[in-house]
């Protein structure tokens, strides 16, 4: 079933080169919109926000979304959906978990419990064209989400009067239960006074006492499905006489081929027997299939989507495929692996141009599976980036758009916003991946954390690239063919130490030595007894050299060391030239070093190179590499998103590359500014800019590449930007 899976992907993938353009239609991202946009004037701009739930007006030109820390709802006016605008916020007395359009008006799920163990809640129906509350009705417990019939006549909610995870160490029962509301609706309105609710005690076989509803969804019939997640159980409810007309245990499913380790590698070679499913989000695919993400709350998650029949039988389970499909992708979250790896938590289901669609949203790998829905095993299409942990999706079939919602708000610390991201399904190519891996000798290569290129001596097209710190146990020099589309990964050389994973190793760049082997810098971290240092490896990946700095040179160091190494001349006149990423303690200020290192006569020296000034954080060097009559250096700023200013590639003359002696005075060079990558960066995958471009090469021909570092998918979006660069510089 993997392989099945795994091919179909690739030849969407590479649809592009195998079928005529336009042959096929896929989905792109086209704009993204961080939702700090919509922070209410006077509200400190890191004010943390999140897009949680997300639904659309009638005629689709408008997007609501929760934001439950911001105690709002917010809305996006998408008329131009490549120009998404914010239209501002609604705050409550509360914190809106989950909204459903209907007709003219807004359907928002309002938590206004006291606590966990006194839960509250209420339904407030918001005017679309006045942004006003009309009317709220109180609800009895916590809502966690809200679903609208296809005719309009009633809604449900699910009061999950979720648990407590202090309490008893998370496990249930945690009375009050929690249970089923429905409420009927006239134009949108709903009538308070019709509110029943529906008890779902006594039929899981987890805590039959407390029950937890997660999520609802209403099919063709009236007919309302809701998950139990903790319960590990799925009920079906008749929307008319609030009837549980049906219910079922989600079971357990067996895993195989998963990383289960947290521990700073990527293997898949793993097994999980009897995890149970812990179903968050479900759809109804037509009137008697179900599909449930199994995200997993307390004890379970399978890491996969599962579908059933309305009885319970299962139709398909994607068991470890769209993990495995995401790992080859670079998006796999290593520090989630020994817990539920990617988590698949949100969901949508809906019909394009006469084709279904279901689209699984992986929380920790931060991307979409877009699914075919054949009636029998689904085909995956593609993978979607989406910001950091998307929670929520909707599809606007009658505008060709799919939109997630991604929770995750990092700005306090510098990192990512929480961003709405618009995608829409039009002929062309998939922009995204821009870099997959193969599979060697059957076994999923996994990837991620890329930070630094170089061009392979004897191949046009074939590029090395190093991962850092982030699978410290596994470091890594992985081969790339530029020449396919997308560019893979076709093989891996790990470095070793006497036979061993070398660890304490930092590696941030890397070159030729010309004898089939490699030169690495890695970083260093004195604090976390990672050295600064050179390392030459042959090429099985065996350390052959360690060259730690010199004293005078450590007498200044700052964690902030070697973030790449190229070469200049060859045998005995070979020097090898790193660059330091930021200044450290004897620079003068606006200045870091460029040093260099001659093997033969094991002389260092070093020279000053003139840094931009940083309107926030700081701006830092990233690559060096050699080439024609200059070395190329990446110089960037530490800001993503609308605060990115400087993202660039200068260039020295070698010439000018006289290195002066570490203690003493050191000449400083002149530089040339050659490329502006904000706006590659902007519109690679029409994502925000993000942070680290890292990696910067050019192949034997002399094609310049350019790679991103996605940080193992730990507080990022785990995107990674492979792609080729167009200089208008001649040597």
């Amino acid at each position: 079933m993997t392989f099945r899976i795994h091919a179909a992907l690739t030849a969407a993938l590479l649809a592009s080169v195998a079928t005529p353009a336009g042959a096929e239609q896929v989905f792109n991202r086209i704009a993204s919109f961080p939702v700090a946009n919509n922070l209410p004037a006077g509200k400190d701009k890191l004010t943390t926000t999140s897009a949680e739930i997300v639904t659309a007006s009638e005629d689709g030109n408008t997007l609501i979304y929760s934001d439950s820390p911001l105690g709002a709802i917010g809305f996006i006016d998408i008329t131009d959906p490549r120009v998404p605008k914010a239209l501002g916020a609604l705050s409550f007395d509360g914190e809106p978990t989950s909204v459903a359009s209907v007709g003219s008006k807004v359907l928002a799920a309002v938590n206004t419990s006291e606590s966990k163990a006194k839960p509250s809640g209420m339904l407030a129906v918001v005017d679309l064209a006045t942004k006003k509350v009309d009317l709220t009705c109180d609800l009895g417990g916590q809502p966690d989400s809200v679903a609208v019939s296809k005719d309009k006549t009633f809604a449900a909610i699910a009061i999950e009067n979720e648990r407590d995870e202090d309490v008893n160490d998370g496990a249930i029962p945690q009375m009050p239960a929690g249970d089923l509301v429905i409420v009927s609706l006239k134009d949108g309105i709903a009538d308070c006074a019709s509110i029943k609710h529906v008890a779902l005690t006594g039929i899981a076989e987890v805590a039959p006492e407390d029950p937890e509803p997660e999520f609802v969804a209403i099919n063709d019939a009236g007919e309302i499905a809701v998950t139990l997640q903790e319960n590990n159980h799925i009920a079906i409810v008749d929307g008319k006489t609030a009837k549980v007309v049906g219910h079922f245990s989600a079971g357990k499913a067996d895993l195989d081929g998963i990383d289960n380790k947290t521990d700073g590698q990527l293997s898949f070679t793993g097994k999980a027997e009897g995890v149970v499913r812990e179903p968050d989000a479900i759809k109804w695919l037509d009137n008697n299939r179900l599909v449930v993400a199994n995200e997993g709350d307390w004890k379970g998650g399978s890491r996969s989507f599962t579908i059933f029949d309305r009885t319970g039988k299962v139709l398909y389970e994607s068991g470890a495929s769209l993990e495995r499909e995401i790992a080859r992708i670079g998006h796999f979250p290593e520090p989630r692996a020994k817990s539920k790896g990617i988590e698949p938590e949100g969901m949508e289901f809906a019909t394009f141009n006469g084709q279904n669609y279901v689209f699984i949203l992986s929380e920790r790998a931060s991307v979409v599976g877009v699914y075919k829905d054949t009636g029998a095993e689904p085909q995956l299409t593609q993978i979607l980036p989406s910001g950091v942990s998307p929670e929520g999706a909707v599809a606007i079939p009658g505008r060709n758009l799919f939109v997630t919602a991604n929770e995750v708000d990092l700005g306090e610390d510098g990192l990512a916003r929480s961003h709405v991201m618009i995608y829409e399904l039009a002929e062309g190519e998939p922009n995204y991946p821009m870099l997959v891996s193969n599979d060697v000798d059957g076994k999923v290569l996994g990837w991620g954390a890329l930070s630094g290129l170089v061009g392979d001596a004897e191949k046009d097209g074939i590029l090395h690239a190093v991962s850092d710190s982030v699978y410290g146990m596994q470091p890594s020099i992985f081969t790339i063919d530029t020449t396919k589309k997308p560019a893979e990964i076709t093989g891996v050389v790990r470095v070793t130490r006497n036979g061993q994973a070398a660890q304490k190793l930092d590696i941030e760049g890397i070159a030729l030595d010309g004898k089939g082997g490699f030169w690495l810098a890695s970083e260093g971290d004195s604090a976390k007894l990672v050295g600064h240092g050179l390392y030459n490896v042959n090429a099985k990946g065996e350390i052959k050299a360690e060259i730690g700095l010199p004293a005078e040179l450590l007498a200044g160091e700052t964690r902030f060391g070697f973030e790449g190494v190229t070469t200049i001349g060859s045998g005995d006149d070979l020097t090898l030239w790193m660059a330091i990423q930021r200044e450290w303690k004897d620079d003068p200020k606006g200045t870091v070093k460029l040093v260099s290192y001659k093997p033969k006569t094991k002389e260092w020296g070093a020279v000053r190179y003139p840094i931009e000034k940083a309107d926030a954080g700081w701006v830092g060097l990233s690559e060096i590499t050699a080439h024609g009559d200059h070395v190329y250096l990446i110089e960037r700023d530490n800001q993503i998103g609308d605060n990115a200013k400087l993202k660039k590639l200068y260039r020295v003359a070698i010439a000018d590359l006289k290195p002066g002696k570490l203690g003493g005075e050191l000449p400083l060079v002149k530089k040339e500014e050659v490329h502006d990558f904000i706006p590659d960066l902007k519109s690679a995958t029409n994502g925000y800019v993000v942070d680290k471009l890292e990696g910067f090469t050019f192949d034997k021909s002399g094609k310049a590449f350019a790679v991103t570092d996605n940080d193992g998918v730990d507080d990022s979006s785990g995107e990674t930007l492979f792609f080729p660069v167009e200089l208008k510089v001649t040597n």
